[in-house]
C-alpha cells in the first residue's frame, strides 16, 4: 500500500474528501518526524511508538576494496509495533 492507496483507505473509513484524509495524514506523518527528529518519543497506544536511538561508531569495510573504515556514530530513527498491532499480524 502506498501513501495515495492509504488516503484512499482513510477517506472511506473516516466519510471525509480525499483532499482533508491526505492533509491529515501529511500533518500527522509531519508532526511524527519533527517529534522523533527533536529527540522525542511518540507513542501511538495499540499502534506502536517513534523514536530515535543512538547508533554506536563501529568498523566497516569498504565492498570495493575490502579497505577496513571507520562508521560514525549516528541518530536514526525506530519503530516498534505496539501489542495490538503485533497481534493483529501474528494471530495465536
Amino acid at each position: 500500500m502506498n501513501k495515495g492507496e492509504l488516503v484512499d483507505k482513510v477517506a472511506e473509513k473516516a466519510s471525509v474528501t480525499k483532499k482533508q484524509a491526505d492533509a491529515v495524514l501529511t500533518a500527522a506523518i509531519d508532526a511524527i518526524m519533527e517529534a522523533v527528529s527533536g529527540g522525542d518519543k511518540v507513542t501511538l497506544v495499540g499502534f506502536g511508538s517513534f523514536e530515535p536511538r543512538e547508533r554506536k561508531a563501529r568498523e566497516g569495510r569498504n565492498p570495493k576494496t575490502g579497505e577496513a573504515m571507520e562508521i560514525p556514530a549516528t541518530k536514526v530513527p525506530a519503530f516498534s509495533a505496539g501489542k495490538l498491532f503485533k497481534e493483529m499480524v501474528a494471530p495465536k
